[in-house]
Protein backbone atom coordinates (compact mmCIF):
# COMPACT_ATOMS: atom_id res chain seq x y z
CA UNK A 1 0.00 0.00 0.00
CA UNK A 2 1.00 3.16 -1.00
CA UNK A 3 1.56 5.68 2.05
CA UNK A 4 -0.13 8.77 2.56
CA UNK A 5 -3.44 8.05 0.45
CA UNK A 6 -5.54 10.54 0.63
CA UNK A 7 -9.57 9.63 0.73
CA UNK A 8 -12.16 12.34 1.45
CA UNK A 9 -15.43 11.27 2.24
CA UNK A 10 -18.41 13.27 1.11
CA UNK A 11 -21.33 13.11 3.91
CA UNK A 12 -21.07 12.38 7.85
CA UNK A 13 -24.36 10.22 7.89
CA UNK A 14 -24.33 6.37 8.50
CA UNK A 15 -22.97 5.44 4.77
CA UNK A 16 -20.16 7.77 5.48
CA UNK A 17 -19.29 7.71 8.77
CA UNK A 18 -19.06 3.74 8.62
CA UNK A 19 -16.95 4.13 5.76
CA UNK A 20 -14.25 6.92 7.13
CA UNK A 21 -14.00 4.16 10.45
CA UNK A 22 -13.20 1.33 8.23
CA UNK A 23 -10.83 3.47 6.15
CA UNK A 24 -9.29 5.23 9.39
CA UNK A 25 -8.04 1.95 10.37
CA UNK A 26 -5.33 1.15 7.76
CA UNK A 27 -1.45 2.80 8.27
CA UNK A 28 -1.00 4.78 4.94
CA UNK A 29 -4.55 6.09 4.67
CA UNK A 30 -5.50 9.72 5.61
CA UNK A 31 -9.19 10.26 5.67
CA UNK A 32 -10.92 13.85 5.64
CA UNK A 33 -14.70 13.85 6.29
CA UNK A 34 -16.79 17.02 5.14
CA UNK A 35 -19.81 17.43 6.40
CA UNK A 36 -22.39 20.83 6.61
CA UNK A 37 -23.21 19.84 10.19
CA UNK A 38 -20.65 19.80 13.63
CA UNK A 39 -22.78 17.00 14.91
CA UNK A 40 -23.96 13.28 13.38
CA UNK A 41 -27.94 13.32 13.19
CA UNK A 42 -29.47 10.38 14.28
CA UNK A 43 -32.23 10.38 11.11
CA UNK A 44 -33.47 7.21 13.01
CA UNK A 45 -34.67 8.89 15.77
CA UNK A 46 -36.07 12.49 14.11
CA UNK A 47 -39.62 11.85 14.53
CA UNK A 48 -38.46 11.71 18.34
CA UNK A 49 -36.72 15.14 17.70
CA UNK A 50 -40.10 16.39 16.82
CA UNK A 51 -42.00 15.34 20.11
CA UNK A 52 -38.91 15.65 22.33
CA UNK A 53 -38.41 12.70 23.31
CA UNK A 54 -34.50 12.87 21.77
CA UNK A 55 -32.58 15.07 20.12
CA UNK A 56 -31.50 12.80 17.67
CA UNK A 57 -28.00 13.64 17.41
CA UNK A 58 -24.57 12.38 18.65
CA UNK A 59 -20.92 14.18 18.56
CA UNK A 60 -19.06 13.22 16.11
CA UNK A 61 -15.70 12.67 18.49
CA UNK A 62 -18.27 9.83 19.39
CA UNK A 63 -18.81 7.81 16.41
CA UNK A 64 -15.73 9.16 14.47
CA UNK A 65 -12.24 7.45 14.89
CA UNK A 66 -9.70 9.83 15.72
CA UNK A 67 -7.75 9.45 13.20
CA UNK A 68 -10.26 10.91 10.97
CA UNK A 69 -10.55 14.73 10.14
CA UNK A 70 -13.49 16.70 9.76
CA UNK A 71 -14.02 19.63 8.19
CA UNK A 72 -17.62 21.28 8.80
CA UNK A 73 -18.50 22.48 5.33
CA UNK A 74 -20.41 21.73 2.32
CA UNK A 75 -19.15 20.23 -1.00
CA UNK A 76 -20.15 22.03 -4.04
CA UNK A 77 -18.22 20.36 -6.64
CA UNK A 78 -16.18 17.51 -7.58
CA UNK A 79 -13.89 17.79 -10.28
CA UNK A 80 -12.79 14.32 -11.13
CA UNK A 81 -9.86 15.08 -13.76
CA UNK A 82 -8.16 16.86 -11.11
CA UNK A 83 -9.33 14.77 -8.11
CA UNK A 84 -10.33 17.30 -5.73
CA UNK A 85 -13.60 18.67 -3.75
CA UNK A 86 -14.52 22.58 -4.08
CA UNK A 87 -15.78 23.42 -0.93
CA UNK A 88 -19.00 26.41 -0.34
CA UNK A 89 -16.55 27.78 2.58
CA UNK A 90 -14.30 28.68 -0.55
CA UNK A 91 -11.40 25.82 0.26
CA UNK A 92 -10.74 22.84 -2.06
CA UNK A 93 -9.82 19.13 -0.49
CA UNK A 94 -7.60 17.06 -2.91
CA UNK A 95 -7.62 12.96 -2.92
CA UNK A 96 -6.51 10.20 -4.01
CA UNK A 97 -10.14 8.57 -3.54
CA UNK A 98 -13.18 9.63 -2.81
CA UNK A 99 -16.68 8.29 -1.07
CA UNK A 100 -19.33 9.64 -2.34
CA UNK A 101 -21.68 9.72 0.87
CA UNK A 102 -24.09 12.64 0.39
CA UNK A 103 -26.98 10.59 1.86
CA UNK A 104 -30.75 11.75 1.04
CA UNK A 105 -33.69 13.92 1.96
CA UNK A 106 -37.41 15.09 1.23
CA UNK A 107 -38.41 14.78 -2.28
CA UNK A 108 -39.92 17.89 -3.88
CA UNK A 109 -43.46 17.02 -3.96
CA UNK A 110 -44.59 18.49 -7.12
CA UNK A 111 -48.00 19.35 -5.37
CA UNK A 112 -49.45 22.84 -5.55
CA UNK A 113 -48.16 24.86 -1.73
CA UNK A 114 -46.31 21.81 -0.74
CA UNK A 115 -42.86 23.54 -0.48
CA UNK A 116 -44.56 26.89 1.03
CA UNK A 117 -46.72 25.14 3.42
CA UNK A 118 -45.58 21.79 4.44
CA UNK A 119 -43.11 20.83 6.77
CA UNK A 120 -40.29 18.05 6.40
CA UNK A 121 -38.96 15.46 9.47
CA UNK A 122 -35.98 13.87 6.82
CA UNK A 123 -33.50 16.20 8.30
CA UNK A 124 -32.54 17.47 11.12
CA UNK A 125 -33.66 21.33 10.48
CA UNK A 126 -36.48 20.22 9.08
CA UNK A 127 -37.56 18.37 12.10
CA UNK A 128 -36.90 21.54 14.08
CA UNK A 129 -38.79 23.52 12.21
CA UNK A 130 -41.62 21.32 12.58
CA UNK A 131 -41.17 21.01 16.18
CA UNK A 132 -41.30 24.84 16.41
CA UNK A 133 -44.35 24.92 13.77
CA UNK A 134 -46.10 22.47 16.53
CA UNK A 135 -45.38 24.33 19.42
CA UNK A 136 -47.07 27.24 18.07
CA UNK A 137 -50.40 26.19 17.81
CA UNK A 138 -52.76 24.70 20.21
CA UNK A 139 -53.32 20.68 20.85
CA UNK A 140 -56.12 20.67 19.48
CA UNK A 141 -55.05 21.80 16.50
CA UNK A 142 -55.30 19.59 13.38
CA UNK A 143 -52.23 17.83 12.00
CA UNK A 144 -52.00 15.83 8.70
CA UNK A 145 -49.39 14.10 7.98
CA UNK A 146 -48.74 13.09 4.10
CA UNK A 147 -47.43 9.58 3.20
CA UNK A 148 -47.64 6.39 5.22
CA UNK A 149 -44.04 4.91 4.41
CA UNK A 150 -41.77 4.02 7.60
CA UNK A 151 -41.08 7.79 8.10
CA UNK A 152 -44.74 8.92 7.91
CA UNK A 153 -46.31 6.05 10.17
CA UNK A 154 -43.61 6.89 13.00
CA UNK A 155 -44.42 10.23 12.92
CA UNK A 156 -48.24 10.18 12.89
CA UNK A 157 -47.92 7.75 16.03
CA UNK A 158 -45.60 9.89 17.53
CA UNK A 159 -47.40 12.83 17.66
CA UNK A 160 -50.89 11.17 18.23
CA UNK A 161 -49.02 9.79 21.25
CA UNK A 162 -47.84 13.19 22.72
CA UNK A 163 -52.00 13.96 22.18
CA UNK A 164 -52.33 16.06 19.18
CA UNK A 165 -55.10 15.67 16.77
CA UNK A 166 -53.30 13.73 13.61
CA UNK A 167 -55.04 12.65 10.07
CA UNK A 168 -52.76 10.03 7.99
CA UNK A 169 -53.25 10.79 4.43
CA UNK A 170 -52.27 7.34 3.17
CA UNK A 171 -53.00 7.46 -0.96
CA UNK A 172 -53.85 4.16 -1.89
CA UNK A 173 -53.21 1.88 1.08
CA UNK A 174 -51.87 2.29 4.74
CA UNK A 175 -47.83 1.26 4.79
CA UNK A 176 -47.35 0.15 1.47
CA UNK A 177 -44.22 -1.23 1.96
CA UNK A 178 -45.57 -3.94 4.58
CA UNK A 179 -47.02 -6.98 3.79
CA UNK A 180 -50.93 -7.37 4.45
CA UNK A 181 -51.07 -9.31 7.20
CA UNK A 182 -48.88 -7.03 9.46
CA UNK A 183 -50.66 -3.74 8.62
CA UNK A 184 -53.24 -4.86 10.47
CA UNK A 185 -51.58 -4.56 13.89
CA UNK A 186 -50.26 -1.20 12.32
CA UNK A 187 -53.82 -0.32 11.65
CA UNK A 188 -54.69 -1.17 15.32
CA UNK A 189 -52.16 0.35 16.88
CA UNK A 190 -52.91 3.87 15.00
CA UNK A 191 -56.65 3.48 15.78
CA UNK A 192 -55.70 2.93 19.15
CA UNK A 193 -54.00 6.27 19.43
CA UNK A 194 -57.05 8.46 17.45
CA UNK A 195 -54.99 8.78 13.98
CA UNK A 196 -57.22 9.24 11.22
CA UNK A 197 -56.18 7.44 8.57
CA UNK A 198 -57.13 8.81 4.92
CA UNK A 199 -56.99 6.00 2.62
CA UNK A 200 -57.99 4.32 -1.00
CA UNK A 201 -59.37 5.96 -4.11
CA UNK A 202 -59.41 9.72 -4.06
CA UNK A 203 -56.72 9.78 -1.03
CA UNK A 204 -53.80 11.40 -3.17
CA UNK A 205 -52.80 14.99 -1.70
CA UNK A 206 -53.88 17.74 -4.78
CA UNK A 207 -53.49 20.94 -2.72
CA UNK A 208 -51.71 21.97 0.81
CA UNK A 209 -52.78 25.55 1.90
CA UNK A 210 -51.83 27.67 4.80
CA UNK A 211 -54.39 25.78 6.83
CA UNK A 212 -55.72 22.84 4.85
CA UNK A 213 -54.99 19.65 2.65
CA UNK A 214 -57.07 18.97 -0.30
CA UNK A 215 -57.51 15.58 -2.01
CA UNK A 216 -58.24 14.24 -5.77
CA UNK A 217 -62.07 13.41 -4.32
CA UNK A 218 -62.62 16.72 -3.85
CA UNK A 219 -62.62 16.82 0.42
CA UNK A 220 -60.86 19.45 1.92
CA UNK A 221 -59.16 18.60 5.65
CA UNK A 222 -58.41 21.12 7.94
CA UNK A 223 -54.52 21.41 8.90
CA UNK A 224 -52.95 23.84 10.80
CA UNK A 225 -49.70 21.86 10.67
CA UNK A 226 -49.09 19.46 7.52
CA UNK A 227 -46.06 17.37 7.11
CA UNK A 228 -44.82 15.73 3.99
CA UNK A 229 -43.16 12.43 4.53
CA UNK A 230 -43.72 10.98 0.99
CA UNK A 231 -40.89 10.28 -1.38
CA UNK A 232 -36.96 11.14 -0.99
CA UNK A 233 -34.33 12.49 -2.67
CA UNK A 234 -30.60 13.16 -3.09
CA UNK A 235 -28.33 16.51 -3.28
CA UNK A 236 -27.53 16.97 -6.95
CA UNK A 237 -23.78 16.96 -6.29
CA UNK A 238 -23.16 14.49 -8.34
CA UNK A 239 -25.07 15.51 -11.41
CA UNK A 240 -23.20 18.98 -10.91
CA UNK A 241 -19.97 17.67 -11.36
CA UNK A 242 -20.82 16.26 -14.65
CA UNK A 243 -21.08 12.33 -13.06
CA UNK A 244 -23.50 9.88 -14.76
CA UNK A 245 -26.47 10.13 -12.01
CA UNK A 246 -30.26 8.08 -12.72
CA UNK A 247 -33.56 10.27 -12.77
CA UNK A 248 -33.75 10.80 -8.99
CA UNK A 249 -30.10 11.79 -9.05
CA UNK A 250 -28.61 9.21 -7.26
CA UNK A 251 -24.80 8.44 -8.76
CA UNK A 252 -24.41 5.45 -11.07
CA UNK A 253 -22.50 2.74 -9.44
CA UNK A 254 -21.41 -0.84 -10.90
CA UNK A 255 -21.81 -3.87 -8.35
CA UNK A 256 -18.35 -2.77 -6.59
CA UNK A 257 -20.14 0.50 -5.66
CA UNK A 258 -17.77 2.51 -8.13
CA UNK A 259 -18.75 5.14 -10.31
CA UNK A 260 -19.30 4.20 -14.05
CA UNK A 261 -17.31 7.20 -14.87
CA UNK A 262 -14.35 7.23 -12.72
CA UNK A 263 -12.79 4.33 -10.67
CA UNK A 264 -11.89 6.56 -7.47
CA UNK A 265 -14.95 7.76 -6.90
CA UNK A 266 -16.91 4.89 -4.98
CA UNK A 267 -20.75 5.58 -3.52
CA UNK A 268 -21.93 5.11 -0.14
CA UNK A 269 -25.80 4.91 1.17
CA UNK A 270 -28.69 6.34 -0.45
CA UNK A 271 -26.93 8.68 -2.98
CA UNK A 272 -25.70 5.98 -4.99
CA UNK A 273 -27.48 3.15 -7.44
CA UNK A 274 -26.59 0.12 -8.72
CA UNK A 275 -29.17 -0.19 -11.85
CA UNK A 276 -29.42 -3.65 -11.71
CA UNK A 277 -29.20 -4.55 -7.59
CA UNK A 278 -31.26 -1.72 -6.14
CA UNK A 279 -31.47 -1.67 -2.69
CA UNK A 280 -34.08 0.32 -0.59
CA UNK A 281 -33.10 3.79 1.05
CA UNK A 282 -32.33 2.83 4.66
CA UNK A 283 -29.78 3.51 7.44
CA UNK A 284 -30.01 -0.33 7.08
CA UNK A 285 -28.63 -0.39 3.83
CA UNK A 286 -26.51 2.05 4.79
CA UNK A 287 -24.47 1.08 7.48
CA UNK A 288 -23.70 -1.74 5.18
CA UNK A 289 -22.64 0.25 2.08
CA UNK A 290 -20.15 2.37 4.05
CA UNK A 291 -17.72 -0.42 4.96
CA UNK A 292 -18.21 -2.00 1.43
CA UNK A 293 -17.31 1.35 -0.16
CA UNK A 294 -14.61 1.49 2.32
CA UNK A 295 -13.86 -2.26 1.45
CA UNK A 296 -13.48 -1.36 -2.44
CA UNK A 297 -11.29 1.53 -1.63
CA UNK A 298 -8.85 -0.64 0.02
CA UNK A 299 -8.56 -2.96 -2.48
CA UNK A 300 -7.91 -1.22 -5.27
CA UNK A 301 -5.22 0.42 -2.83
CA UNK A 302 -3.62 -2.64 -2.70
CA UNK A 303 -3.52 -3.28 -6.26
CA UNK A 304 -6.86 -6.17 -5.71
CA UNK A 305 -10.18 -6.39 -7.89
CA UNK A 306 -12.93 -5.21 -5.85
CA UNK A 307 -15.52 -7.32 -5.13
CA UNK A 308 -19.04 -6.97 -5.45
CA UNK A 309 -21.13 -5.55 -2.93
CA UNK A 310 -23.57 -8.22 -0.88
CA UNK A 311 -26.45 -7.00 1.20
CA UNK A 312 -28.12 -8.60 3.42
CA UNK A 313 -31.45 -7.28 4.75
CA UNK A 314 -33.47 -8.78 8.36
CA UNK A 315 -36.82 -6.63 8.07
CA UNK A 316 -37.96 -3.11 9.32
CA UNK A 317 -38.41 -2.12 12.58
CA UNK A 318 -41.17 1.00 13.43
CA UNK A 319 -42.35 2.41 16.64
CA UNK A 320 -45.77 3.44 16.78
CA UNK A 321 -45.01 5.76 19.51
CA UNK A 322 -42.79 5.12 22.61
CA UNK A 323 -45.60 2.37 23.78
CA UNK A 324 -45.38 0.26 20.76
CA UNK A 325 -43.73 -0.75 17.86
CA UNK A 326 -44.09 -3.58 14.53
CA UNK A 327 -40.89 -4.86 13.69
CA UNK A 328 -41.66 -6.84 9.95
CA UNK A 329 -39.07 -9.35 8.85
CA UNK A 330 -38.25 -10.06 5.67
CA UNK A 331 -35.97 -12.29 3.38
CA UNK A 332 -32.33 -11.65 2.60
CA UNK A 333 -33.12 -9.98 -0.59
CA UNK A 334 -35.15 -7.41 1.24
CA UNK A 335 -38.99 -9.03 0.15
CA UNK A 336 -40.97 -8.73 3.37
CA UNK A 337 -42.39 -11.55 4.94
CA UNK A 338 -45.63 -12.52 7.19
CA UNK A 339 -43.66 -12.47 10.36
CA UNK A 340 -43.94 -9.94 12.56
CA UNK A 341 -43.48 -9.11 16.60
CA UNK A 342 -45.84 -6.25 17.50
CA UNK A 343 -46.93 -4.17 21.08
CA UNK A 344 -44.53 -3.82 23.43
CA UNK A 345 -42.16 -6.07 22.28
CA UNK A 346 -41.78 -4.67 19.01
CA UNK A 347 -41.33 -1.16 20.08
CA UNK A 348 -38.24 -2.78 22.72
CA UNK A 349 -37.03 -4.53 19.16
CA UNK A 350 -37.23 -1.36 17.16
CA UNK A 351 -35.49 0.45 20.27
CA UNK A 352 -32.90 -2.33 20.34
CA UNK A 353 -32.68 -1.88 16.44
CA UNK A 354 -31.54 2.16 17.47
CA UNK A 355 -29.05 1.31 19.81
CA UNK A 356 -27.25 -1.78 17.70
CA UNK A 357 -27.28 0.67 15.00
CA UNK A 358 -25.15 3.65 17.29
CA UNK A 359 -23.29 0.79 18.99
CA UNK A 360 -21.98 -0.14 15.70
CA UNK A 361 -20.97 3.44 15.21
CA UNK A 362 -19.12 3.92 18.04
CA UNK A 363 -17.24 0.42 17.81
CA UNK A 364 -16.64 1.44 14.58
CA UNK A 365 -15.16 4.89 16.27
CA UNK A 366 -13.09 2.97 18.40
CA UNK A 367 -11.51 0.57 16.37
CA UNK A 368 -10.43 3.76 14.23
CA UNK A 369 -8.93 5.09 17.21
CA UNK A 370 -6.51 2.32 17.89
CA UNK A 371 -4.12 3.32 15.32
CA UNK A 372 -1.93 6.38 16.24
CA UNK A 373 1.36 6.27 14.03
CA UNK A 374 3.74 9.34 13.80
CA UNK A 375 2.59 8.97 9.92
CA UNK A 376 -1.02 10.29 10.77
CA UNK A 377 0.06 12.90 12.86
CA UNK A 378 2.18 13.95 10.56
CA UNK A 379 -0.49 14.18 7.86
CA UNK A 380 -2.62 15.74 10.36
CA UNK A 381 -0.07 18.39 11.23
CA UNK A 382 0.44 19.36 7.33
CA UNK A 383 -3.23 20.01 6.78
CA UNK A 384 -2.94 22.42 10.26
CA UNK A 385 -5.45 20.34 12.34
CA UNK A 386 -6.56 21.27 15.38
CA UNK A 387 -6.53 18.57 18.50
CA UNK A 388 -9.75 18.02 18.73
CA UNK A 389 -9.45 17.23 14.37
CA UNK A 390 -12.58 19.85 13.54
CA UNK A 391 -12.05 22.24 11.26
CA UNK A 392 -14.98 25.07 10.20
CA UNK A 393 -14.33 26.77 7.09
CA UNK A 394 -17.78 28.38 7.32
CA UNK A 395 -20.30 29.87 10.00
CA UNK A 396 -22.70 26.56 10.50
CA UNK A 397 -26.22 27.76 9.46
CA UNK A 398 -29.56 25.85 8.41
CA UNK A 399 -29.31 24.96 4.49
CA UNK A 400 -30.85 27.86 2.32
CA UNK A 401 -33.90 26.87 0.52
CA UNK A 402 -37.28 25.79 1.90
CA UNK A 403 -36.98 22.71 4.03
CA UNK A 404 -34.03 20.90 1.78
CA UNK A 405 -32.15 18.22 3.21
CA UNK A 406 -28.05 19.63 3.51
Amino acid sequence: MNANVEVVVVGGGYGGVTAANRLARRDGVSVTVVNPRAEFVSRIRLHQLVTGSDDAVEGFGEVLGANARLVVDTATRIDAAARQVSLAGGGTLAYDYLVYAVGSGAADPGVPGAAEFAHWVSDFEGAQRLRSALEATSASDPVTVVGSGPTGLETAAELAEAGRKVTLVCGRVLGPSLHARVRRPVARRLAKLGVHVVEGPGARVTEVTQDAVRLDDGRTLPSAVTVWTAGFRVPDLAARSGLRTDDDGRLLTDTTLTSVDDERIIAAGDAGVMPDHPFRMSCQAATQLGPAAADTVLRRIAGKKAAPVRMFFAGQCLSLGRDEGVTQFSYPNDKVNALSISGRTGAGVKEIACRFTLGKLLSGARKASSRATRATRATRASHGDSTDRVETSQPEEAPAGPRRAA
